[in-house]
């Protein structure tokens, strides 16, 4: 077993500049793609564009969410006893894309009830796929990607992703929403995303190379994992409050879908009737969204990297309290690009963190199945978070949906203080693969 092991670091360490270029790539290719799809500005505004309605938005968000909350679980049962896993990520994440793919198709061909039925559909399955596809993804960062590597990796990957989605969400909200490129500019944007995750893919494909591992998991029926979860939080209470922290970090989805549509109502700009100027709108809060991530991405990962990934969990959480925050006063486009920067910027710190923090708990056989549990609870949040915002939005306002946001946020932020411990201080146990 010791000379497995070591056979298995060298292998690690032999195919590490490979590696390195793979998922670099593919993150700044594949994520630049997504980060179109899932910024809070483009998705909810097409749905109110078809639907016209604050109700469907809400929906939209929440059912992308709900296909995320059982097949994490299910996803990694099928995952954790296999030696290779890049065959199952790739399909996954091809099935992903294809989602996304649908939306372009459906946004050109299609309007009114058809073509909200359709964007309905098409977001369910995009959680459906991408619940089992981030284990998959994770695991695959951790066989390859020494945990005193993965921060910087992730830095250097979204910064440069950052960078070219920042420039292109204002590409596509200055010119090919505003002027309704190819017949309808919120479908060429998603075939734009289609395009760039696709080209991802393929990098990743050709370039990693993956290691076997010395053992894996006993396969299992699924419900005898099912049976097993509950140890898995019992025995370790810092993964189960990082659980509970990131949970309620997802409370943030309670207004998300909704800032967007808050800004253009509280500047006096109608998506409808003022098309270029709400094109505007969406281009300036969309790069500053991104941008943040482009900008601050150097910093958590070097900042995870050598104090580890609580700290970045930590003082993200709390720019996405102040960003949030901020949103209640702003009176202007610049004020109201300030406040998306500073979401944005806590954002990127968030998905960071928590991806990372994940794989550093328990045993390495028992890391999917973590994963999928921590996912699935952060989708249940994110599935019934935008259907409360909406039922807050309809009632009482935006303003309403907003502060819900911000004290969800800060319930999180005492949790994590008080609860959430760095696993990285209790030694190289609950680290997977790397030194």
């Amino acid at each position: 077993m010791v000379e497995a092991d070591a056979a298995y670091d060298q292998y690690v360490e032999d195919n590490l500049k490979r590696n390195y270029a793979g998922h670099y790539v593919h993150g700044m290719l594949g994520m630049t793609g997504f980060r179109l799809v899932n910024t809070p500005t483009f998705v909810p505004a097409y749905i109110h564009s078809i639907s016209g309605s604050d109700f469907w938005v809400g929906i939209g968000t929440s059912l992308q969410q709900l296909g995320g909350i059982v097949s994490p679980i299910i996803g990694a049962q099928q995952i954790e006893h296999r030696k290779k896993i890049l065959p199952v990520s790739v399909w996954l994440g091809t099935l992903m894309r294809v989602q996304i793919l649908g939306l372009a198709i459906s946004g050109w061909f299609l309007m009114g009830p058809p073509a909200l039925a359709l964007a309905l559909l098409f977001l369910f399955l995009l959680g459906v796929f991408q619940g089992p596809q981030r284990v998959a993804f994770q695991l695959l960062l951790a066989k390859v990607i020494p945990v005193r590597l993965r921060g910087r990796l992730q830095a250097w990957r979204n910064l440069t992703g950052g960078l070219i989605a920042a420039l292109l969400s204002y590409f596509a909200g200055s010119w090919l929403v505003a002027n309704h490129v190819w017949g309808n500019g919120y479908a060429t944007t998603f075939f734009v995303a289609f395009l760039l995750t696709s080209l991802g893919l393929m990098a990743l494909q050709v370039l990693m190379r993956e290691p076997e591992p010395p053992t894996v998991r006993e396969r299992k029926t699924l419900r005898e994992r099912v049976k097993d979860m509950p140890s898995l939080v019992r025995d370790d209470r810092g993964f189960m409050w990082f659980m509970v922290a990131r949970t309620l970090v997802m409370g943030s989805r309670i207004g998300q879908p909704f800032f967007v549509l808050f800004a253009s109502v509280t500047l006096g700009i109608d998506a409808i009737a003022q098309p270029e100027q709400f094109g505007v709108l969406l281009a300036v809060l969309s790069l500053a969204y991104m941008g943040a991530d482009t900008i601050s991405n150097l910093v958590w990962g070097y900042m995870a990297d050598r104090q580890g990934f609580r700290s970045t969990f930590v003082i993200s959480t709390a720019l996405n309290i102040v960003g949030v925050a901020a949103l209640l006063v702003c009176n202007s486009i610049e004020l109201f690009a300030i406040a998306f920067f500073l979401f944005g910027a806590g954002q990127s710190g968030f998905q960071m963190a928590t991806s990372n923090l994940v794989l550093e708990y328990g045993h390495p056989h028992d890391v999917p199945m973590r994963m999928a549990l921590s996912n699935t609870a952060e989708g249940a949040m994110g599935a019934l978070a935008p259907l409360l915002g909406a039922g807050l939005v309809l009632v009482w306002g935006y303003p309403v949906a907003i502060w819900a946001t911000v004290i969800t946020m800060t319930v999180a932020m005492v949790v994590i203080v008080a609860k959430v411990d760095e696993p990285r201080h209790r030694g190289p146990g609950g680290i997977i693969s790397g030194k």
